[in-house]
């Protein structure tokens, strides 16, 4: 399997640390806010990393962070806490704030068929591992203290800035001055491991005992506990997005090598941007869209998965109301091609001898998605299968068999389910509509519908559903 890394901007052999094991790190949300379509694309496209692991036989091992602390308005330690945000804008105590979006983004995965991490680890559940590891930067001489915070002085880390490959003259040049708050801060690009309960965070909601007084965590030593607590001092995957890129992710490098000595993360996998009508997503434009939102206007979330496919994940994807009903409509005739192709056999999926014509088209797929998930190419493989001559028995058990990366849910839609004298009837007032027989195709309708079914021409296509009316 070959895969981008980010750390080294080339595609690379996908080697473990630790063959078959894969040890697999998600950023996962800050909960404050509603999930968005943006978060959706970003977890899904991890989901098909991690289901293309399993496929290819590798044992993965999961994590991902819930930050519900810690995680400012500003990435440069200033602002404020976006939890105490979220408190004071819903009128909620942070505490309700963390329940109500980390359960609306669990129940977004939940729509879109992303599968569970292994581990959901909490930051404000791992304050302990934190308060360590930044005792372990103490020892090493990275870590110097204010009246305000514990700093990491990113200076004495050698290799700063090899994710982003921004030089730290750049990092300087690049920050204003106004908005260092802590005037006792040796430069603009070190970063807080701990705050302070005093000044501008005097009231802070969430605090806890250390050695430096009450306080909280900063955003970045989270990760790097609570990845090195499940998974060991190197991991082999870190996924986010590539805003995380310059800063996040940079000082987790710094922090958990800086602590250990060691590789913090062998292959960084980053995730590019969703827009919206051509535009960045925000609430100002009116363009924040949720499940609440895909939802109202008609739109399965497992379309919206479909629609994510049909792009490579290092690309920009620009989302439209257009291209949502488009990737609807495909899904639902993909969901009745399952279906049909289903029949009254459900044991088709246990096939295992297949044809070459299909082995071919099995590997065909195996290569687009092992050449770093080109999804697209995956998705035009599964619909040649489709249109093409081989066996239906065998379509099903491939279509089933990329569905297991696709992650579409196409083996559970037993509820739409269609007789197969339907299915038959169905084809053969297709075949007399494209002959333009149209004193055949009206007979074959009305027979459908006697068995108690409409059907609903869309060009060359159909659907077919049970009637709602009682059969004439």
């Amino acid at each position: 399997m070959k895969l981008y890394n980010t750390l080294t901007r080339n595609l690379e052999t996908f080697k473990p640390l630790n063959f078959p094991k894969v040890s697999f790190y998600t950023c996962g949300p800050t909960v404050y806010d509603y999930t968005h379509i943006g978060h959706m694309r970003t977890y899904t496209n991890n989901d098909i990393l991690k289901r293309t692991l399993t496929y290819l036989g590798y044992k993965v091992n999961h994590v991902m962070n819930v930050t519900d602390v810690g995680h400012l308005t500003g990435d440069d330690d200033s602002g404020i806490d976006k939890l105490e945000k979220g408190a004071t804008k819903s009128d909620k105590t942070v505490w309700e704030v963390v329940k109500f979006f980390t359960d609306n983004f669990f129940k977004t995965m939940d729509a879109l068929n992303i599968s569970r991490p292994d581990v959901t680890c909490k930051a404000t559940d791992h304050i302990e591992e934190m308060i360590q590891l930044i005792n372990r930067l103490k020892r090493n001489g990275y870590v110097y203290e204010t009246k305000e915070a514990v700093y990491f002085d990113v200076m004495k880390f050698k290799n700063y800035g090899k994710l982003s490959r921004q030089k730290i003259e750049e990092k300087l040049q690049a920050v204003r001055k106004e908005i260092n708050i802590d005037t006792e801060k040796k430069h603009p690009v070190d970063f807080a491991l701990w705050f302070k309960r005093i000044g501008r965070f005097a009231d802070h909601t969430m605090h806890w005992p250390s050695p430096w007084g009450e306080g909280f965590p900063g955003w970045h030593i989270e990760c790097s506990a609570m990845s090195m607590k499940y998974l060991g001092d190197s991991i082999d995957i870190h996924t986010g997005g590539i805003d995380h890129i310059p800063v996040h992710h940079e000082n987790e490098i710094a922090q958990s090598e800086g602590a250990t000595g060691k590789q913090f993360v062998k292959y960084w996998f980053h995730n590019n941007f969703l827009t919206v009508d051509g535009q960045k997503m925000s609430k100002s434009l009116g363009n924040f869209y949720t499940l609440s939102d895909i939802e109202k206007n008609k739109i399965n979330p497992l379309s919206l998965r479909l629609l994510f496919l049909q792009s490579h994940y290092r690309q920009s994807l620009n989302f439209t109301w257009q291209s949502a009903r488009a990737s609807q409509e495909a899904f639902n005739r993909l969901k009745e091609i399952a279906t049909n192709l289903k029949g009254p056999n459900s044991q088709r999926k246990k096939l295992v001898k297949l044809s070459d014509k299909s082995i071919a088209y099995q590997q065909q797929f195996k290569n687009a998605i092992e050449n770093d998930l080109q999804t697209a190419q995956a998705v035009a493989v599964m619909w040649d299968m489709i249109k093409s001559d081989i066996d239906n028995e065998e379509k099903y058990f491939l279509l089933m068999d990329f569905d297991k990366i696709f992650g579409l849910n196409l083996d559970n839609i037993n509820e739409e389910k269609i007789d197969a004298n339907i299915i038959i009837l169905a084809e053969r007032r297709l075949e007399a509509r494209k002959k333009r027989n149209f004193d055949q195709s009206d007979k074959l309708r009305i027979k459908i519908e006697k068995a108690g079914f409409k059907i609903e021409d869309k060009g060359n296509s159909y659907t077919i559903k049970k009637s709602t009316t009682k059969p004439i």
